[in-house]
């Protein structure tokens, strides 16, 4: 093919309207030192070239893949531009302006909406060189306008540029996802240590007055159905789950004269026994702060509290009454957490069906028929309904996790 001239063999297009003369001159061409440093990732890049006229089309991918890019799509029919376009998924695309059917301005105002297409470059050739025309392409979100006809070397060396740009974007994109899924490690390993430093922690307090511990394992279950039941979320779920574990966690500064007295305690050793709700919160609230600190200064914070925030409100007030009687402030009814709420059924429940050095395991029954005796004095009734419709979950739990499996 002849690339100046009047006509071309086909007689449809001068191609000096196309190419400036200047660009068959050799010291017009891009030096060799250029070409070596491009790397054979750019070199293989996947080029699409939009046109309605194929000698400009052939035009194009001659300059091309004389500086060596040798894969290439062209597309004459614009309608056909994104389905090919989503089934090549180029690295850049060459696009006329003026085409029938659909124009160029057309395709950029379709590409803000495509995914893939909203991040790849595309580089205008068009006849029509009004500045209006420019700027709308350019508005649309194209990277570059070159105005036929085209110098060779521009056509290249932008191109080029252009590639380079979407290689250090690339390598960018995939070094932020390969950090993404770095912190999603570390944070899983962070999640799992401090789920442990919980457990530890909740059977500390626990192994004062029970042999295993197993009664909070099932205190933070028996929690978690019920939270679920409620309506919450899987990630509040699982919060309340280790939070509601730490209830008891206060008993730590109980003396053992009074944790494991086996009789009635007196007035004077049952105020200290309630102390070891305030005690409770009292270790809990540094770290419930230190918690909303470090959420707030990496910005993931959820529309759930965070989990030591649920452990310090759940060791204040799971003892509180829904009738206002309870301890140790006294609080009445949605005064009370709902966190607090809902440990106060699991704990009570899983209280009555164990043996504590005050009272013998309850049979289930009598277990059920002490909770559902007190539906509106001690428990929210909301809460204690749909603990029983899942008393079939509880059972469960309670026999997986009993105090037998956890001593051995």
């Amino acid at each position: 093919m002849q690339t100046t001239g009047s006509t071309d063999q086909l007689g449809q297009l001068d191609p000096a309207a196309f190419v400036e003369p200047a660009a068959q001159s050799p010291a017009a061409q891009p030096a060799d030192a250029n070409n070596q440093n491009l790397s054979s990732e750019i070199k293989s890049a996947k080029i699409m070239i939009v046109d309605d006229e194929q000698l400009v089309i052939r035009v194009v991918r001659r300059f091309l893949s004389t500086e060596g890019y040798t894969n290439f799509l062209t597309v004459s029919d614009s309608r056909q531009a994104f389905d090919q376009l989503n089934t090549f998924q180029p690295d850049i695309v060459l696009l006329d302006i003026m085409m029938p059917h659909l124009s160029g301005i057309d395709l950029l105002q379709r590409r803000q909406h495509d995914s893939y297409a909203k991040h790849i470059p595309f580089i205008i050739l068009s006849a029509n060189s009004e500045k209006s025309i420019k700027r709308e392409a350019l508005k649309l979100g194209a990277t570059d306008f070159l105005a036929k006809p085209v110098d060779a070397v521009d056509l290249v060396l932008r191109v080029q540029n252009s590639l380079l740009v979407k290689q250090h974007q690339d390598q960018l994109t995939d070094y932020a996802v390969e950090l993404e899924k770095k912190v999603q490690q570390r944070t899983r390993q962070i999640d799992a240590s401090r789920e442990q430093i919980i457990h530890c922690l909740a059977k500390a307090a626990e192994f004062r007055d029970n042999e295993t511990g197993a009664h909070v394992i099932r205190v933070g279950k028996y929690a978690s159905v019920i939270a679920k039941q409620l309506g919450f979320g899987p990630n509040y779920c699982r919060q309340i789950e280790l939070a509601a574990q730490l209830h008891d966690v206060g008993k730590i500064g109980i003396p053992d004269s009074i944790l494991l007295n086996p009789g009635k305690l007196s007035r004077e050793e049952f105020d200290i026994m309630k102390l070891h709700c305030r005690l409770g919160c009292q270790i809990m609230e540094p770290l419930a702060r230190a918690e909303m600190a470090d959420l707030r200064q990496t910005g993931k914070t959820t529309g759930d509290a965070p989990m030591l925030v649920l452990a310090a409100n759940i060791a204040r007030t799971h003892h509180e009454k829904w009738d206002g009687t309870g301890y140790p402030e006294g609080l009445k009814g949605e005064e009370i957490p709902i966190e607090g709420r809902i440990t106060c059924v699991a704990d009570v429940y899983d209280a009555l069906c164990s043996e504590r050095p005050y009272k013998p395991k309850f049979p289930r029954e009598k277990c059920l028929e002490i909770m559902l005796s007190e539906r509106g004095t001690r428990f929210d009734p909301a809460v204690l309904d749909v603990f029983f419709e899942r008393l079939d979950i509880i059972d469960q739990i309670g026999q997986v996790h009993t105090d037998e499996n956890s001593a051995g």
